[in-house]
């Protein structure tokens, strides 16, 4: 015959496990918050932006925008504009065929993970311009960046040859 405490070990035990996970959230929850991020905006901010010189008869070149976000949230990079530029700037994406060849495939956003950033490369996302006009090391590109959540974002990038470094970075 089962002693009392035998037969209060299995309700126990069922009800221990969600009890116990319950509790474990609600601390990482609780450090979340005291951590000051929870619920709060995304903090979009640009530490390095650069666009390379336009090279032969390419009527297309590449900006490159590296981007932090100290907020709580998350928040999507949703176009980007310049009056610098022969036609709208667009996102986009490079890949790869099975072949070795490069090519760029449109996005329509990019995301800015909270409490990381978003570093554009040649070897992901980057900024496809046509320039207007002729751009010569050094000179600097306006874009406004615009964003889901945040409001538009102004920032200045650097004309630098391909292949001699990625700008310099942003003076606060």
């Amino acid at each position: 015959m089962p002693t009392a405490l035998a037969r209060l070990r299995a309700p126990l035990a069922a009800i221990g496990v969600p009890v116990l996970a319950c509790g474990i959230a609600l601390a990482g929850l609780g450090a979340w918050a005291a951590g000051g991020r929870a619920g709060s905006p995304p903090r979009v901010a640009v530490t390095r932006a650069y666009v390379f010189q336009p090279s032969g008869s390419t009527p297309e070149t590449a900006a490159f925008i590296a981007l932090t976000n100290d907020g709580g949230s998350a928040d999507r990079l949703v176009g980007i504009t310049s009056s610098d530029t022969a036609a709208p700037p667009a996102l986009s994406e490079h890949r790869m065929t099975s072949s070795g060849a490069a090519y760029r495939r449109p996005v329509d956003s990019a995301t800015v993970p909270a409490g990381e950033g978003l570093t554009m490369s040649p070897y992901g996302i980057d900024v496809t311009v046509r320039p207007k006009g002729t751009w010569r090391p050094g000179e600097e590109v306006s874009f406004t960046l615009h964003f889901m959540h945040g409001k538009p974002l102004g920032v200045r990038a650097v004309v630098v040859r391909p292949g001699t470094g990625t700008g310099r970075p942003l003076r606060p």
